[in-house]
């Protein structure tokens, strides 16, 4: 059996016991880990290296940031101000993805989610609405809000720096055009008929998520300096390129400046760390690898692709590589979907004659509309735990979504890219 068709049915496996949810995520996610290596796909130092993936160290970082935010009352405090303006939990959906979408657009959206996590559990703590009615708009934001700019997204740079190799490229504000619609229209919908497909769960308080407890000990220079040091991580992550330290190491650095400081202890900033998110997100990279190596990714691609025909209709063209980025971007991360089928859209443009930049749009757009699992992006993995999400609840909360982002894009990029202009 080659190693392409082993990574499938693992692939499979991990689809089949995602849904069903009869074992935890988190050790499914490393039985397909250590089952990729017991078959030769993998040697474990690749298998294993989504441990140390800067993604993984950035969670971790912000776990102790944000446990710091709950440590001192402070998360409490800043959603009390919060929900002062918005006074029903439609408003604050609102509220919330317009703020998260926005800051995405010029900021990382994992960077962006990891930072606002924690207020927005903090904001549910004192509103009394139900975190995890919060939690999954937020990371939807986020991704939504990555297509905003030509900087929202790691996808984004790798479709462009393709396009510059053959002297063309995409404006710094292009993705907009697709993007901005798709946010609009995203937030109109959980607003309205998508509010009554947000999960509605209890989520027990523990650890750093302790939102029941009494602050009215701890001192004051403690809540503000957790505060001072999550606002300079944030503009540490902002100034990522000017200051030339990435993002897992600002985070890092606001972490140990917690501890270091007082502010947190080792024991809580410990306890504050979420590790079905790191088993989860850290396992599942090695599938993202493995359909990567074996070509299997691109073999589900290419045959996809394959069966339009040698010339396809420009329209059906767009559609078939938005919904194929769409799929593979919900099991590989969007960064790993559009680095593998940028190339493959490029030859198809090239050999129709077709402008690239209509091809690529519809990749990168599509490749951004991981909302249906947990594992899609690094944002969906993070609120996991804390909103006490099961993986269908990503299915049906995210699904329409993405038949949504699908419509608006169908409309607007064969006007705004079209393939023979």
């Amino acid at each position: 059996m080659s190693l392409s068709t082993v990574t499938l049915l693992f692939l499979l496996f991990a689809v089949v016991m995602f849904v069903f949810e009869k074992i935890p995520l988190g050790v499914t996610s490393m039985i397909v880990c250590i089952g990729l290596v017991v078959t030769g796909v993998l040697d474990v130092k690749t298998a294993f290296s989504g441990f140390i993936d800067s993604n993984v160290i950035l969670f971790v970082a912000m776990f102790i940031v944000g446990g710091a935010l709950f440590e001192t009352g402070m998360a409490n405090r800043i959603g009390g101000l919060v929900t002062r303006f918005a006074r029903t939990e439609r408003m604050l959906i609102v509220a919330i993805m317009v703020i998260v979408g926005l800051m995405s657009g010029v900021l990382s959206n994992t960077g962006t989610a990891a930072v606002l996590i924690p207020v927005v559990i903090g904001i549910a703590a004192k509103s009394g609405y139900k975190r995890s009615r919060l939690l999954m708009p937020l990371v939807f934001a986020a991704a939504m809000g990555g297509n905003l700019s030509l900087i929202g997204a790691p996808g984004n740079l790798i479709a462009q720096s393709a396009l510059q190799e053959m002297n063309l490229s995409f404006g710094f504000f292009e993705y907009a055009i697709a993007g901005f619609p798709i946010l609009i229209v995203g937030i109109l919908f959980y607003a309205t008929v998508g509010y009554r497909l947000l999960p509605n769960h209890e989520t027990q308080d523990d650890g750093a998520f302790d939102t029941g407890k009494d602050f009215s000990n701890v001192p004051e220079w403690k809540q503000w300096l957790s505060l001072v040091i999550l606002v300079l991580t944030l503009l540490a992550m902002i100034f990522e390129d000017k200051i030339g330290i990435k993002l897992s190491i600002s985070g890092c650095m606001g972490a140990l400046a917690l501890i270091l400081t007082g502010v947190i202890s080792e024991k809580d900033a410990l306890k504050s760390i979420d590790l079905k998110t790191i088993f989860l997100f850290g396992g599942t990279l090695s599938l993202a690898s493995a359909l990567s190596s074996t070509g299997a990714g691109e073999m589900i691609a290419s045959q996809v692709i394959g069966a339009l025909g040698e010339n396809p209709s420009p329209m059906v063209l767009t559609f078939v590589v938005f919904v194929l980025c769409a799929v593979l971007t919900n099991f590989m991360s969007n960064t790993a979907t559009t680095a593998l089928m940028v190339p493959i859209c490029l030859s198809i443009a090239q050999g129709m004659g077709a402008d690239p930049r209509a091809v690529l749009m519809a990749c990168v757009i599509g490749g951004s509309c991981a909302y249906a699992t947990p594992i899609g992006m690094p944002a969906n993995t993070m609120v996991v735990g804390a909103g006490g999400y099961r993986f269908m609840d990503y299915v049906k909360a995210g699904f329409p979504l993405i038949v949504l982002a699908t419509v608006v894009s169908m409309v607007i990029l064969p006007i705004a890219f079209p393939f023979f202009p």
